[in-house]
């Protein structure tokens, strides 16, 4: 079972990985983030700023635009078109959330009550799209086209991630080819994007620009896989979310792939009953986890990210060491060890 992180660590012992330094490298930066955010999604429609100001001041970390201004850093930008950038980013990743919700018909989310939850479907489906809308202005104010290439695209691949998604839904025969591609699409190309416009901004050459790309896209991929494992082995408090919800809402992730596979005739009934056909008991859940436990499907979900997370520290080597660096690399210990 997970727990809450300290970031701390006992006494006596190495403090556990964190996302501490990648923050306070960002520093004034983050804060300066913070208020453009606040700053650009008013608008004279009040319940604009209401719903998305519920969404954004909900937590979270602001782990995607603290990768763009911490991967302008590493690459010696000294100028201020990271702080709009970030915030776009943020931007993009909150509209996918409003949007996230309303499909997976989502209640809780870090904690607190969705936007859906307390505004319905149609409000937050319109918010997101504001609030993409509120994206792509300020792309435009940055002036650059190929930030704008980079964002755009990345834009039009998480949506058509969605689209996959909702295709493999309660499918059990979902390969973990299909899933990696649901995942990448969904959360690890924003990851990308996010790190590869701090290089493009700073006019660094491409194989720094990739570098930073081929970071963010396996950190993203090995956070989406943690991310799964914790559906299912989380306390509620620590995940943020109702523990167990993609296994109601019969969404087909990695733990899952691994489990049907290798399970038997009976095993796999049991999956095609829950999560295709919908038909859940209350002690399902705790059969489900059972399962996973008996074949290693948590355990080897873990150890695919961390081959992940491997790629993601080698992408680094490009660049010289430093706070910056030093700080991505712990990064993605800190997203692997969210499973402990």
């Amino acid at each position: 079972m997970a727990v809450i992180i300290s970031l701390e660590g006992e006494r006596g012992k190495p403090a556990r990985p964190s996302a501490a330094a990648l923050i306070a490298l960002a520093g004034d930066d983050l804060k300066q983030v913070n208020e453009l955010i606040l700053q650009r999604m008013q608008s004279p429609v009040v319940l604009i700023p209401q719903l998305a100001g519920h969404i954004i001041a909900a937590g979270g970390k602001r782990l995607r635009p603290l990768l763009t201004l911490v991967s302008a850093r590493l690459c010696g930008y000294s100028g201020r078109r990271h702080v709009a950038l970030a915030a776009c980013v943020e931007f993009i990743h909150t509209a996918t959330l409003l949007h996230d919700d309303v499909v997976d018909e989502s209640d809780l989310r870090r904690g607190l009550a969705t936007a859906n939850a307390v505004w319905g479907n149609k409000a937050s489906v319109l918010v997101g799209d504001f609030l993409f809308s509120r994206a792509f202005q300020v792309m435009v104010e940055d002036g650059s086209l190929a930030v704008l290439s980079i964002l755009s695209n990345a834009s039009a691949v998480i949506a058509e991630g969605e689209v996959m998604q909702l295709l493999t839904a309660n499918d059990t025969e979902t390969s973990e080819r299909a899933y990696l591609d649901v995942i990448k699409a969904k959360t690890a190309t924003l990851f990308a994007a996010a790190c590869r416009v701090g290089a493009v901004i700073a006019d660094r050459p491409k194989i720094e620009e990739n570098a930073l790309e081929s970071y963010g896209l396996n950190l993203g991929i090995a956070f989406q896989v943690i991310d799964d494992v914790l559906d299912y082995a989380a306390h509620q408090a620590t995940l943020g979310k109702t523990v167990g919800d993609d296994f109601r809402d019969g969404k087909i992730t990695l733990p899952v792939v691994l489990a049907y596979l290798r399970g038997d005739a009976e095993e796999r009934r049991f999956w095609r009953r829950t999560l295709e056909d919908q038909e859940q008991t209350g002690d399902d859940l705790a059969q489900a986890v059972r399962l996973m436990e008996k074949h290693g499907a948590l355990r080897d979900s873990v150890e695919r990210a961390r081959h992940y997370g491997a790629i993601a520290r080698d992408a680094l080597g490009v660049f010289p060491d430093g706070p910056e660096k030093r700080a991505l690399v712990e990064l993605v210990d800190f997203a692997i060890d969210r499973a402990y």
